[in-house]
């Protein structure tokens, strides 16, 4: 804000409570769903609680750090110069954003191009093949694990006793003619959808259209829960009908750790717009200060060019 000289000065926001709790509610989430799944996987009548109990954390801290800025925003307490760092600093929120999935990524395609034909016999894991799984040639998806494709522990050389559950199916690109029918054609349909009606929110707010502002935000936020529904949709399917598991190899592995660390970005991103959509019905924003949307849209472009990725690498290739 500006000083009594006419100066610019650089507000400070005092020491805040809301990091440390928020670590909290993420480690929360974080054993909820270790506990749960341990649960599952030991026919146990496990239970979603603690989950559940850390996302509500996480989701009331947000909620209260939101408003504490959008309170000094409001107030006049931020500079130029204090806004411009919040731009900075989202563009490198986003950056680490994707160098995270940029790990996942570079893990599916070290396992699919070099250890997949490594066990296979290829180049350097030629000893490897014979003594582990001879004969054992990799494919992609792979739908078994090298210790099933060879029989069993019976027909090794060196025993590995674990258990794997092959699934029955994948959720590969099943072909033109039966595109109308792969739920993931249609969830990547709404989330592309959805970023394109985000960007239509950005410009009608921009041409101060207050109205159309709010409707192609809401309908941004339609389409983004209706794609967070369907990818639980697309979760159970998997389960229950193509036996297709975390315990499903690699393939299982990759699948649900890909697709379930992008549909938690995508819950996030919807909160996030939720958010905006409700301080927009407050009036707030206007076409020359609205960066507490224009962030929001920032990160829901960034979740819908991940899943271009996705779709590619996990489901299409």
């Amino acid at each position: 804000m500006a000083s009594e000289h006419g100066q610019s000065t650089y507000y400070v926001p005092e020491q805040s409570k809301y990091p440390f709790f928020a670590s909290i509610g993420i480690a929360l989430m974080l054993v909820g769903v270790a506990t749960w799944l341990n649960d599952l996987h030991a026919n146990r009548p496990g239970s979603p609680a603690i989950l559940i109990g850390g996302f509500l954390v996480v989701a009331l801290v947000l909620f209260n750090w939101f408003g504490t800025a959008i309170r000094e925003n409001n107030q006049g307490m931020n500079s130029p110069q204090l806004k411009r760092s919040y731009r900075i600093g989202m563009q490198w929120f986003i950056f680490s954003e994707v160098m995270f999935f940029a790990t996942f990524f570079g893990g599916l395609f070290y396992v699919r191009q070099l250890v997949g034909p490594w066990l296979s016999g290829e180049g350097v894991g030629h000893f490897t093949n014979t003594l582990l799984w001879n004969g054992f040639q990799f494919s992609w998806p792979m739908m078994e694990t090298p210790q099933q494709a060879v029989g069993g522990v019976a027909n090794q050389l060196i025993a590995n006793n674990g258990v794997f559950a092959g699934p029955e199916k994948n959720m590969s690109w099943p072909g033109v003619a039966n595109a109308a029918h792969w739920l993931p054609l249609w969830n990547t349909i709404l989330l592309v959808t959805s970023s394109v009606t985000c960007e239509f929110a950005h410009h009608a707010l921009k041409a101060d259209k207050r109205g159309m502002f709010k409707f192609m935000l809401g309908v941004t936020l339609v389409l983004g829960f209706t794609f967070v529904y369907l990818q639980g949709v697309e979760y159970h399917e998997a389960y229950t009908e193509m036996g297709l598991t975390l315990k499903s190899g690699i393939y299982g592995t990759t699948f649900f750790m890909l697709t379930g660390f992008h549909g938690f970005h995508v819950c996030l991103g919807a909160f996030i717009l939720l958010v905006m959509f409700l301080r927009a019905l407050k009036g707030h924003f206007n076409k020359d200060d609205h960066f507490g949307f224009e962030g929001a849209s920032w990160y829901w472009h960034f979740v819908d060019v991940v899943l271009m990725f996705l779709v590619a690498v996990v489901y299409v290739f």
